[in-house]
């Protein structure tokens, strides 16, 4: 088998990064297609050529099939579902802690994974991934606050229960690489780590921070001078720009 993974703009792209490095950490071979962003909107109706929803990620999962020299097709347009797509094709790979051994620590890395999936609103509206600024929360809302502190509890209680150094236990799975973009975005912006209180999530932070993996991610992004402007004026509303970090 042979996979295709469309992504976007490393600097803006959440969702992206997500099944790259989870992709990139557990040694799964793939091709990447890197599609830039065109500037002014959300809308990206040229990525239809590759995605049913003219989003990213997209992979193509593209196997040779057994009784003939054709090729199957495999397209998958979510990243929970990339990732779901990616455990049933590799399921010693550890995509999520083992069944036989660790029930507990599997449920709970797929429940976690589900709820990034599918929560923390306030956190995305307003914090948007913006890897290579450095910025100051003004106001943080309620909501938002609500959400980092959601945050705190959700990572404590996986490295206290499971032992860390990671979320589900002493390996990086699924759950690491759909919270990545958060402990970016706790760099970004840079007093929202003040809503971190346990030090073992202080640490967790700086160990993700610290994946060749994720640098090769970080320095690609900071690399880009490609801008966005709809991105760009999103993260700034309502914060104190203190740096950019981007080439010029």
């Amino acid at each position: 088998m042979v996979y295709h993974l469309y992504i976007t703009n490393k600097n803006y792209s959440s969702w992206s990064l997500r099944p790259w490095l989870l992709m990139k950490v557990l040694n799964i071979p793939f091709l990447e297609h890197l599609e830039y962003l065109t500037p002014g909107s959300y809308s990206q109706p040229q990525w239809k050529a590759f995605s049913p929803t003219a989003h990213v990620p997209c992979l193509h999962d593209i196997s040779s099939s057994s009784d003939s020299d054709s090729e199957e097709k495999i397209i998958l347009w979510e990243s929970l579902s990339i990732v779901e797509h990616l455990s049933d094709m590799h399921p010693t790979s550890g995509i999520y802690p083992p069944i036989n051994k660790a029930a507990a620590a599997r449920a709970w890395a797929r429940s976690s994974v589900a709820e990034m999936h599918a929560s923390f609103n306030a956190l995305r509206n307003e914090m948007g991934m913006n890897i290579g600024l450095r910025l100051q929360l003004l106001s943080p809302s309620e909501s938002l606050v609500a959400d980092l502190e959601r945050i705190n509890a959700l990572w404590s209680e996986g490295l206290s229960r499971f032992g860390g150094p990671y979320l589900a236990g002493k390996n990086f799975c699924a759950v690491d690489a759909f919270f990545a973009p958060v402990v970016l975005r706790l760099q970004t912006y840079v007093n929202s780590i003040e809503y971190i209180t346990d030090e073992k999530v202080k640490e967790y932070v700086q160990r993700i921070l610290s994946l060749p993996e994720l640098k090769e991610w970080v320095d690609e992004a900071l690399k880009e001078t490609i801008r966005e402007p709809v991105h760009d004026e999103e993260s700034l509303e309502g914060k104190k720009l203190l740096e950019d970090l981007r080439a010029v």
